[in-house]
Formats: structure tokens, sequence, C-alpha cells
């Protein structure tokens, strides 16, 4: 169910128990082949093929598209909103849902940069509604859901990285069009030199061209199985959501 197409009166019949699940993505840059809008159109599919799946199970808000990508603020045309900012909106979103009385509301997230305050604020909400037992509230990110190169060894990276394989990929199955030149693109590797430590950091430190990865190895036939499995795995996950209790960790 999506929550564009109702009316107020077919939202306030629907049963408190309806998962509401708010998908966030970000528009930034994804290097010199991808566009500024990789990471929504991608959720946006990943959304759309698992809510034909569960046509009346779960009601989807529309794809919230401003993302905290401040570390992606160097390349022209990322567009923003501050940590503080996100949470807020993040916060009040959430805030909306349960004034109408929904009980059990899910972040789907398509952004990395989302993930560190997606979560921050799912803490928040549940602090000031801390004397309620009724509520699930849950931020997760749809990549988390699938292990993809589980049978398959045509796959060059084992991970998601920023307008890399995985994600190029996906965009040629969908918009092969917005794809640009990939075959000379040099590959990127995401290093780290400090274990477990997190350390603070700005996107232009990593890369010069705006990609990690290895993107030279997409193909739509890749693009599409990703889909697949990262819908199925969504879809498993919200079937979770859908059975839970009401009650109870």
């Amino acid at each position: 169910m999506n929550l564009t197409d109702m009316t107020w009166p077919q939202v306030r019949a629907l049963s408190p128990a309806t998962p509401v699940v708010i998908p966030v993505a970000a528009i930034e840059q994804h290097g010199h082949h991808l566009p500024l809008f990789t990471d929504s159109m991608l959720l946006g599919e990943v959304i759309r093929r698992v809510s034909e799946a569960l046509p009346g199970d779960v009601l989807f808000t529309p794809l919230m598209w401003l993302g905290n990508s401040h570390h992606h603020m160097e390349f022209p045309g990322t567009l923003s909103a501050e940590p503080r900012l996100y949470l807020d909106l993040l916060n009040n979103l959430a805030e909306n849902l349960l004034q109408h009385g929904f009980r059990r509301l899910v972040f789907i997230n398509g952004h990395g940069g989302n993930d560190n305050p997606g979560k921050q604020a799912i803490f928040e909400l549940r602090q000031r509604h801390r004397l309620r037992d009724d509520l699930l509230l849950l931020f997760t990110t749809y990549w988390d859901h699938s292990q993809p190169r589980e049978g398959r060894d045509d796959f060059v990276q084992d991970w998601m990285g920023h307008a890399c394989e995985w994600e190029t990929s996906m965009i040629m199955a969908l918009a092969p069009h917005l794809v640009g030149e990939i075959a000379n693109l040099e590959d990127i590797p995401s290093q780290y030199g400090f274990g477990k430590a997190y350390r603070g950091w700005i996107m232009r430190e990593r890369t010069t061209p705006g990609h990690i990865g290895m993107p030279r190895h997409a193909t739509a036939e890749k693009g599409e199985y990703l889909f697949n499995s990262f819908a199925t795995g969504v879809q498993q996950f919200l079937q979770k959501v859908i059975d839970w209790p009401g009650k109870g960790w």
C-alpha cells in the first residue's frame, strides 16, 4: 500500500499493527559515470519490488531523497542535510506516524551516510517513548539483508561500495542510458589502516574521481540479480516485522 494513493479515512482504517516503511536515500555525487540520484533510484526500485510482493500488508511512505551527505560536499551537485537537521527530520517523520496510531515503524535506507544518524534517530525516539512496550522502531539498510555473492563467482567485489561494481550494475539494469563510460575507470579499493577505530572522514580523502570499488566490472545482468537478491532479503525481513507478536525483544 502506498500512502500517496490513499485518502485519510483509508489510512485511519488501517490496523495500528500495520508496518509502515519510510524509505530514505540521498542525492549526491556518484563518480564520473553514475547520476546524482543513484541511491534514491536503487532504493526506489528495491521498494517497488517489495511493495508488489506485500501489496496489502505494509504501508509505504514516499521515498525521502534528502540524506546526510556532507562528506560528499566537495563534489558539485550533492545536496545534503546537516547531521542534526537530518536527525530531527527522521525523528519528526516518526512522530507523525506515531501520532496517527501506528506502532511498527521501519526506516529502510539506501545510502551509507544515513546509517549512523538513522540509528541515532531511532535511539532518541525510543527514549522519548520509553514507557510504551508496544512499539517496534527499526532502521536498516537494504543491502544488509542479502549475500548476493553466495553461489556466484563472477562478482569481483564482495561488498557494497560507492558507485562501485554493484551500484553500477544496478543502474545499468534500471536505466542504462544514465551510465557513462566505465571501461577505463580505475579500481579504488576501500582501504583502512586503523582497525576497529572509527575515523572521521570526507569522501575526497578516499577517492579523487568519486567512486570506490571496481565499476568497470559491472554488467546489467549482475544488476538484475542484485535487485532480485536485495528485494527478496528485504521482503523476508519485513515478514518478520509483520509477524512480530506486538511485545517482546
